[in-house]
């Protein structure tokens, strides 16, 4: 299904950086409770992913990736997860996350 530039601009993709990693063991997959700062216009926000397959805790401490923090928040288990963290998905489900080459400002907008 094509998709015009409208609809892809309605996506608000930032990229901002993991300054907390929490076990998820209520999830019903494997996941991990992120806190994410996104700089000071959007504060910061949490988000389940399911990326234990490939990641430790340690290695995604001060990580920056790329997430969608314009969906409405969504309740998984006892947590509310306020953005979607963006990966490729590979077919046994594990997920490499999307992050930048160099280190960039918190909160710089994908386009």
């Amino acid at each position: 299904m094509e998709i015009t530039w409208n609809d892809f601009e309605k996506v608000e993709m930032r990229v901002g950086t993991i300054i907390e990693v929490n076990d998820f063991p209520n999830a019903r997959k494997p996941a991990f409770q992120l806190t994410i700062d996104f700089g000071s216009q959007l504060g910061i926000r949490k988000s389940s992913a399911q990326i234990t397959k490939r990641y430790h805790k340690e290695e995604l401490l001060n990580r920056q990736i790329i997430a969608v923090v314009n969906f409405p928040k969504k309740q998984i288990a006892n947590f509310m997860s306020e953005c979607l963290v963006m990966g490729a998905v590979g077919d046994q489900g594990d997920v490499v996350l999307l992050e930048p080459t160099h280190s960039i400002p918190n909160g710089w907008r994908i386009s």
